[in-house]
């Protein structure tokens, strides 16, 4: 079978991480931007890198962008391009479309011309880094919903020694530890009688206030 093909129009700091990373996992990626430094500095990283403009739809065919399986749309600060690129893409025929949006509304119009993923990098690298503040014990923190997440948990000295039972974090907390992870091994079915060890991970999720407040509770600054 053969492996997906990746278009990356926009090679901003997000859109070059991007490709780069698809690249080094193997998987042929056409990397795409107006600015033709931005496209010199990469060309060595992915298999095709052109400079293009992305709202002109005659280019984009010549590119053959509609062959490829996903497209990410990461183009910066222009909404207006972001936009129009979207919708020359769902035009073309290209299967699946993720575009980075700059704020809330302009997801929200992404989402009604029919882009098939908004992420909002910004929004959740900032996300991230609020929870590390709050507790540097968090190693992942995963939205599910706007109110719900998972969070990654490295056991703090004051878990160590202690069981599940005895934390009791459903009942104080409201969240379920869904897993603990040991030497690199998930465990889904973790005895509530057995201690935690200091480098224990605890797999939680939960309400974000809730988690919040755990997060808190177990903060070592």
């Amino acid at each position: 079978m053969a492996k997906r093909q990746f278009a990356v129009i926009g090679l901003g700091r997000f859109g070059s991480s991007v490709a780069k990373y698809l690249s080094e996992l193997g998987y042929e990626v056409l990397a795409v931007d107006d600015n033709a430094q931005r496209v010199q500095d990469i060309s060595h990283a992915v298999t095709h890198a052109v400079s293009a403009d992305s709202t002109d739809e005659e280019a984009m065919t010549a590119l053959g962008i509609r062959n490829f399986d996903v497209v990410v749309v990461a183009i910066g600060q222009d909404i207006q391009s972001s936009i129009l690129t979207t919708l020359i893409l769902k035009d073309l025929g290209v299967p699946y479309i993720i575009v980075k949006a700059q704020n809330d509304l302009h997801g929200k119009v992404l989402n009604k011309i029919g882009a098939d993923k908004v992420v909002f990098p910004e929004r959740d690298m900032g996300l991230r880094v609020a929870h590390h503040l709050i507790s540097p014990n968090i190693l992942e923190h995963i939205e599910l919903s706007v109110d719900y997440s998972i969070v990654e948990m490295k056991v703090p000295s004051s878990m160590v020694g202690k069981n599940l039972k005895q934390l009791d974090i459903r009942l104080k907390y409201n969240c379920n530890v869904l897993a603990v992870k040991r030497n690199g091994e998930m465990n889904i079915t973790p005895r509530a009688d057995e201690a935690l060890v200091s480098e224990d991970v605890l797999v939680i999720v939960g309400k974000n206030v809730q988690l919040t407040k755990l997060e808190q509770a177990y903060a070592e600054l």
